[in-house]
């Protein structure tokens, strides 16, 4: 009788754990980019300037001279958030950097530190957000070329052939 009463309690243990474990991939659960690959990415905004809650935050533009820096809004994706700037100069998307990917754990982090990089240069190369989803990265793919095309709508951006 004792016995079964112990595995009983243990039982009920262990279901209430498996109930109460928060996975990762909740609505809001990355962070700001912080860093791709161990280091901090270029045009990643951490800390105070970190880019606002997904929604609030709806992307700006910013011109100087014929150079444009236009922030495309916070994407959130079913891993996180995702958002990048674009930068543009004589009519030509010259640079697109990372604001914020989902980093908040080991997986996202490996997916991310090769998947940003091949959007980033598929997307230079196409000089648009038309562009094929990373296998394996289909989540931050859509969330990027998501953001992307808003930051070229704002900046009212127009490919030169």
């Amino acid at each position: 009788m004792r016995k079964i009463t112990m595995w009983f309690l243990a039982t009920i243990a262990v279901v209430v754990l498996l109930f109460s474990y928060k996975t990762s991939t909740g609505p809001g659960s990355s962070l700001s980019a912080g860093t791709v690959d161990g280091a901090t990415a270029p045009g990643v905004v951490t800390g105070p300037g970190a880019p606002a809650d997904p929604g609030t935050s709806k992307g700006t533009v910013a011109r100087s001279g014929s150079t444009t820096v236009a922030d495309g809004p916070v994407v959130q994706t079913k891993r996180g958030n995702v958002q990048v700037q674009a930068h543009l100069s004589g009519g030509r998307i010259t640079d697109i950097s990372p604001v914020t990917v989902p980093n908040d754990n080991n997986r996202s982090r490996e997916i991310n530190k090769h998947a940003v990089p091949q959007l980033r240069t598929e997307a230079l190369a196409a000089q648009s957000a038309q562009i094929d989803a990373v296998s394996g990265a289909t989540l931050t793919s859509q969330g990027y070329t998501e953001s992307l095309q808003a930051a070229l709508d704002s900046a009212q951006f127009k490919a030169k052939p």
